[in-house]
């Protein structure tokens, strides 16, 4: 048998990369799953459980995202380390470094308010932030927040390109979140102390516009214990649900196919060994 290199490379590939593209896709058919299996609630006669909701985004407290300055009731941000391709385009690019706030906020629908402690939540929010610069001539906001978060390991990151990206929900803006509903705690006002030592935030204290908020909040939605499924999304249910469609059948397809595809080569290159020539 003659081998080739490439060949040689996909099999490792595929018997490595398969099964983890088989859990992903059916990581993702599960969820797609649930979230048509959960009834769309309103917040007032929600349920204590896993629920789904949808509602306008409200901020507790007086946040400023890191990049653009702009005030918000959540953040997320990532910086990316990667190199330039032959024809000037980007090449690859690697996260080196997330954070996202986990301040709560509030979620509003006509009926009523709920609390959203993000800690823990995939949030697929949009990009409202997306910047490419050179290592060595950042822009100050961006120079500024790798000297304050991650300074020692930014010197080597500088050498070559970066990518920043900032994601932000605003107060207003429309969100779809799957969660696990608890009832508020008797102590109707959370202390910001408390909420410091629970998100581990540093936001800057209620909002004096929406302390009612804060007092008619009837539950919080949260990552919960028993079930870890807690998506907040700008997307709606029906986007959603036909992305993670489409990522279960290429994961739960490809992925098999990738994995039989090395096994079959692997098993080839073996069968072509004959002991005593």
């Amino acid at each position: 048998m003659i081998f080739h290199p490439a060949l040689v490379v996909y099999c490792g590939i595929g018997l490595v990369a398969g099964p983890v593209w088989f859990l992903h896709g059916f990581q993702s058919f599960r969820r797609k799953r649930l979230i048509e299996n959960t009834p769309t609630a309103r917040i007032r006669s929600m349920a204590m459980g896993l629920v789904e909701v949808n509602g306008r985004v409200s901020g507790r407290s007086q946040l400023i995202a890191p990049f653009s300055g702009r005030a918000c009731a959540y953040w997320q941000i990532d910086v990316s380390t990667g190199s330039t391709g032959r024809n000037g385009s980007s090449g690859s690019w690697r996260i080196v470094h997330r954070d996202q706030s986990g301040s709560p906020f509030f979620l509003t629908d006509d009926t009523g308010t709920a609390m959203i402690f993000p800690q823990g939540a995939d949030c697929r929010v949009n990009f409202q932030v997306e910047e490419e610069c050179n290592g060595i001539m950042l822009p100050d906001c961006y120079a500024e927040y790798l000297k304050e978060h991650c300074h020692a390991e930014s010197l080597l990151w500088r050498v070559g390109q970066l990518r920043f990206r900032e994601r932000i929900l605003e107060d207003g803006q429309g969100v779809f979140i799957l969660g696990t509903a608890m009832p508020r705690a008797k102590a109707f006002r959370i202390s910001d102390d408390e909420v410091l030592a629970a998100t581990g935030t540093d936001g800057t204290g209620l909002t004096v516009g929406h302390q009612h908020l804060d007092e008619s909040a009837s539950a919080t939605i949260r990552k919960g214990p028993n079930e870890p499924t807690f998506l907040i999304s700008q997307a709606s249910e029906r986007e959603l649900t036909f992305l993670l469609g489409l990522k279960a059948l290429g994961g739960m397809v490809g992925g098999p196919i990738a994995t039989v595809f090395g096994l079959g080569y692997a098993l080839s290159v073996l069968a072509s060994f004959h002991p005593g020539r």
